[in-house]
């Protein structure tokens, strides 16, 4: 059974530019791509424990702002060195304006 909680208005939501949301005490990163799909990724760099969400966005990465690390916003696999690890992606979905988000499992199978 999936929870969904309310996060933001789509309107809220700045094409490629990440947002920091806490979903029942967990930080997600939330971003709107140019294409308008939505996407929520745990909000912390496998590799160095950073933000994702002061991060860059280009196409459906997300990059760390730190070392450089970026990470696929579909699967959450690395796209590029350091990290080697995936972070958990979530489910989304947008209703009546709404933007929703599942954090009890992730989607791609990353432990939350």
């Amino acid at each position: 059974m999936s929870d969904f909680v309310r996060v933001c208005a789509l309107a809220e939501l700045t094409r490629n530019a990440p947002a920091l949301a806490e979903i029942d005490g967990r930080p997600v990163a939330i971003v709107r791509d140019e294409d308008d799909h939505v996407h929520a990724v745990d909000d912390t760099c496998s590799h160095a424990n950073v933000s994702l969400s002061e991060g860059e966005v280009d196409g459906c990465t997300i990059e760390c702002w730190l070392h450089g690390s970026a990470f696929d916003l579909n699967t959450g696999e690395p796209t590029s060195l350091p990290a080697t690890e995936p972070i958990a992606v979530y489910a989304v979905k947008v209703q009546e304006g709404d933007v929703l988000v599942d954090v009890t499992t992730s989607v791609n199978g990353v432990p939350v």
